[in-house]
C-alpha cells in the first residue's frame, strides 16, 4: 500500500508515520507535504497513492482547497486537534477521522476500515466536502449562558467569557470583569458551542478567549505558559500536543 501524508506539524506527522509503520510493515510511504500549495504540486507530478492521511487545517488554510484544485480519487483519512461537530458527516459518507493526538488503537480501527473498503471497491462521494465546508463556515454559535446568580438565574454573554476552566468536577466561566459563574456544561461541549475562532482548548482543564491572551512564554517540555487578563490564580500552560495548533491558532 502506498501513503501521503500531508500534515504541518512535525511531531504529528512523525507519530503518524510511525504508527502506520507500526500496524502495517509493508506499507511505502511516498512523502511528508506541510501544505496545500505543496500538496497541489505533488499531486500535479506524481502517481495518486492509495490512502492519503491529512490534516485539515494546515498553515496555508483548510486542506479542503486541495480537492477544489486538483482531481483526487485517493483514499482519505482526515486528522484534526479540532473538535468533532463539523465533521460527523464523514462517518456516513465512509470517510474517516481521527482526533490529535492519534491514539494508536483509533489508526489501526482506521487503517482496518480503509482495507474493508478498498475490498469492496468503495469509493468516496468528495462532493460532502462541500457541506462541510459550508458548516464550518456558517456555523452558528452559543451567544448567551444561563447561569445561576444568587438565588435566581441570570445570564452572561459568550463575547464576555475570556475562559473556561474544570474544577472540583465543575466548569466555570471567568469573564473579562473578572467574575466567575459556574456552567451547566462540560469543556467538551463549550467546544463545540464557542466560536473556534475564538476560541482555543490549551488542554484538558482550559479553553480560553484569543483576548485573554497577554503574553506567551516558552516552558520546559516543549511546552508554553501564557498570562492570562483577568488572572486565573493558577499556572496556565499548553500542552505539548497543542503547542503547534496553538500557534496556528494564534496566526490565522
Amino acid at each position: 500500500m502506498k501513503v501521503l501524508i500531508i500534515e504541518d506539524e512535525l511531531p504529528a506527522a512523525r507519530r503518524i508515520e510511525q504508527l502506520i509503520r507500526q500496524h502495517r510493515p509493508q506499507v511505502e510511504i511516498l512523502a511528508v507535504i506541510d501544505s496545500i500549495s505543496e500538496a497541489i504540486k505533488w499531486f500535479a507530478q506524481n502517481e495518486a497513492p492509495e490512502l492519503i492521511l491529512m490534516d485539515i487545517h494546515l498553515a496555508d488554510g483548510l486542506s479542503f482547497d486541495i480537492f477544489q484544485s486538483i482531481q483526487i480519487q485517493s483514499m482519505v483519512i482526515f486528522t484534526t486537534a479540532y473538535d468533532q461537530y463539523a465533521i460527523r458527516a464523514f462517518k456516513v459518507n465512509s470517510i474517516d477521522y481521527l482526533l490529535k493526538p492519534i491514539e494508536t488503537l483509533e489508526l489501526k480501527n482506521a487503517l482496518d476500515k480503509y482495507d474493508q473498503m478498498r475490498d469492496k471497491m468503495q469509493k468516496f462521494d468528495y462532493s460532502v466536502l462541500n457541506d462541510l465546508v459550508d458548516n464550518i463556515k456558517n456555523r452558528n454559535f452559543r451567544g448567551r449562558f444561563l447561569v445561576k446568580f444568587g438565588n435566581s438565574f441570570s445570564y452572561i454573554q459568550a463575547q464576555d467569557i475570556r475562559y473556561c476552566f474544570a474544577e472540583d468536577s465543575l466548569v466555570f466561566a471567568r469573564l473579562v470583569d473578572g467574575k466567575k459563574y459556574s456552567l451547566d456544561h462540560t469543556l467538551e461541549q463549550l467546544e463545540q458551542l464557542l466560536n473556534p475562532n475564538h476560541f482555543f482548548r490549551i488542554n484538558r482543564k482550559i479553553l480560553l478567549h484569543i483576548d485573554a491572551v497577554e503574553k506567551i512564554h516558552p516552558y520546559f517540555n516543549n511546552r508554553l505558559k501564557l498570562e492570562l487578563q483577568p488572572g486565573p490564580g493558577f499556572d496556565i500552560v499548553v500542552s505539548r500536543e497543542r503547542v503547534q495548533d496553538f500557534k496556528n491558532w494564534i496566526d490565522q
